[in-house]
């Protein structure tokens, strides 16, 4: 289905709700510049780092593309983990799990309270955002002191520059994109409305200072489009 969801105007802020959840994979191919390219290189390394045994969490799952992509992929005995707090996105996720028969874990779950297993990788696309910046980093250590030696954070963020000329025109390369794909000035303004306060995005380096003072001895950048960026974090 097509994103049509802020073509009228807003009441609340926004949630992953039924109304979003059954158009979220049109919502992410059309809102997040190369999203398709991201994925790939979150799948690439948490593929390199799964073998017989191992476990990955993906954080925030929301339809379970990436574990399906990944499950398909897989060369041994792995188990796949969504967790999400969102109905509406494990049933859309349910859903395609059955239809394409992949092998996946899907729990209704709170990933700030979760009581994780020692993992190989954790994946968290988009979602650390969403979280108060007041807890963030508890999250990030709880990552951290759930991976092993070696494992692998990978995150995806939408992130700001602190040079506010800079910031502005990155915001605007960003609408010039939205525009391309369909979205008119309305939508715009209106899903802007409705994540404000809601989604609290950090700059690159805030990004990384925050994964080293949590236990990962290494954090850097593996691919970045104007103010979107995936990070790798290193147990």
């Amino acid at each position: 289905m097509n994103d049509k969801v802020f073509t009228k105007p807003i009441k609340k802020q926004f949630e992953f709700d039924e109304e979003v959840a059954a158009v979220f994979d049109d919502m992410l191919k059309r809102s997040v510049p190369f999203y398709k390219e991201s994925q790939k290189i979150t799948e690439f390394f948490s593929l390199k780092h799964l073998e017989d045994g191992s476990i990955m969490y993906d954080l925030g799952s929301s339809t379970a593309s990436l574990l399906i992509n990944i499950s398909k992929q897989l060369k041994c005995k792995a188990t796949l983990v969504g967790l999400d707090n969102s109905d509406a996105m494990l049933e859309q996720a349910r859903k395609k799990c059955l239809a394409l028969g992949a092998n996946v874990e899907l729990e209704n779950a709170d990933i700030l309270e979760y009581d994780y297993k020692e993992a190989d990788v954790f994946v968290s696309n988009y979602t650390l955002q969403f979280i108060r910046p007041l807890v963030r980093e508890e999250l990030v250590k709880k990552i951290a002191a759930s991976l092993k030696k070696d494992g692998i954070f990978i995150f995806s963020e939408k992130v700001i520059s602190h040079h506010p000329k800079l910031n502005k025109d990155l915001i605007e390369c960003y609408y010039d994109f939205k525009k391309e794909q369909g979205y008119s000035e309305y939508e715009i303004m209106q899903k802007r409305e409705a994540l404000e306060n809601v989604l609290v995005p950090y700059s690159e380096e805030e990004n990384i200072k925050m994964a080293k003072n949590c236990g990962f001895s290494h954090c850097e950048v593996v691919f970045r489009w104007a103010n979107f960026a995936t990070f790798i974090a290193i147990k």
